[in-house]
């Protein structure tokens, strides 16, 4: 029966191909996702499935497909939103939506999973137990989808949860994994500074929250290079400095906005007190009024250690020539919400390499010439497939 599922993902490689690009010429941003959504809600039509849509706070949707024998119930989810990047890669199959590109794969999640996921419906007799495919919107915007998904309660009976995500660093034909924390935790944040405007002649008559604002970004410099574990992760970026005025007025305020990446909470627990302490202390050395916006978005991406384990040596000894490497990836200070799925439910996200052939420049996720290599698209729904057999006790 594994063979057959196998067998079918490859004859069906064209078709996944066809649907990435399809996705890919129409893109659409995080809780925009309304045609993407109706899309793949079409794609389940008249299948022998349950199907859910709108779920969460966007345009999420559910498949549950029933398994023939009792087992447990696995979820394999994939993200379908787009970002607001200008494309400049030079495929034919180009953004059609204009400002607006999948620069981080997403396409590619949604197309291979599609795929698989009607495989396992054309067998489903032979499934023991059920598998939830979790076609998720808006992994890139905060408040993401995925918390509003498991808040729902529509995951509640899950056993496991697995999700993968391309990654142009590594050819395809390679699966990476990290046991633990493997993904960093985010926070947004922006201060607003209200000093006292004025002209630039009679500053004394002012109160600049410009000189304010530049001493808080001087300051919170300090946090990860003397407040934290030099062990420990925590990235501080200032992404805004909003002063934009004319040369010789003292404007009234300012706002400065700001990324925090961790990864785990009592690092989000310091970082967060310092910047509040230092904020307080900007207020009393400068006589300004400040407002501090500090916002969690993304908790730090914990994959189950047991569960890891149990899917390397699954994929090692697939003795599948899709799958030619089985290797560790380093932590990655980057975020996603799928975080939220592991916090309830035992799981791993994988990575699956993408590296186009031929290219002597690599361009990462959320550049505007990111491209992936299509092949990447069988290695993951074989990769997922392998790990679904076994969970579902198919051979």
């Amino acid at each position: 029966m594994k063979q057959r599922l196998l067998d079918m993902l490859e004859s069906r490689k064209d078709e996944m191909i066809e649907i990435r690009r399809h996705l890919h010429q129409n893109p659409e941003l995080s809780f925009q996702e309304e045609k993407t959504a109706a899309f793949i809600a079409d794609f389940y039509k008249g299948k022998d499935v349950d199907l859910q849509t709108h779920v969460g706070n966007g345009y999420g949707v559910i498949v549950t497909i029933q398994g023939g024998k009792p087992g447990k119930t696995i979820g394999l989810r994939a993200d379908f939103d787009a970002l607001p990047i200008f494309e400049e890669a030079d495929v034919p199959f180009k953004s059609q939506n204009e400002g607006v590109m999948h620069a981080c794969g997403h396409d590619g999640h949604t197309a291979y999973l599609l795929v698989l996921a009607d495989c396992l419906i054309g067998m489903k007799e032979e499934l023991s137990g059920t598998v939830k495919i979790i076609h998720q919107h808006a992994e890139e915007t905060p408040p993401g989808g995925a918390k509003s998904i498991v808040e729902s309660g529509i995951l509640d009976d899950l056993d496991y949860v697995f999700g993968t995500h391309l990654f142009p660093s590594h050819p395809a034909g390679t699966v990476g994994y990290r046991s633990g924390y493997a993904m960093a935790g985010r926070t947004y944040f922006k201060l607003r500074i209200q000093g006292k405007g004025g002209h630039g002649s009679t500053p004394h008559q002012a109160n600049d929250p410009i000189v304010a604002g530049a001493h808080f970004i001087t300051a919170i410099q300090t946090v990860v290079s003397r407040r934290l574990n030099p062990f420990e992760m925590g990235v501080v970026t200032i992404g805004s400095f909003d002063a934009k005025g004319s040369f010789n007025i003292i404007k009234d305020s300012i706002e400065i906005e700001g990324d925090v990446r961790y990864m785990n909470d009592k690092t989000q627990e310091i970082i967060a007190r310092e910047i509040e302490r230092i904020t307080r202390g900007i207020e009393l050395e400068f006589g300004v009024e400040c407002s501090l916006t500090y916002t969690p978005d993304y908790p730090p991406l914990c994959n189950d250690a047991e569960v890891t384990a149990n899917v390397v040596s699954i994929l090692q000894n697939a003795d599948d020539p899709a799958i030619q490497e089985v290797t560790e990836f380093p932590v990655f200070s980057g975020s996603e919400d799928f975080s939220y799925y592991l916090e309830k439910t035992p799981g791993i996200f994988f990575y699956i390499g993408c590296m186009p052939k031929g290219r002597d420049e690599i361009y990462h996720n959320h550049h505007p010439k990111f491209d992936i290599d299509e092949d990447a698209l069988l290695v993951a729904a074989k990769a997922v497939a392998h790990v679904v057999c076994s969970y579902s006790e198919i051979e």
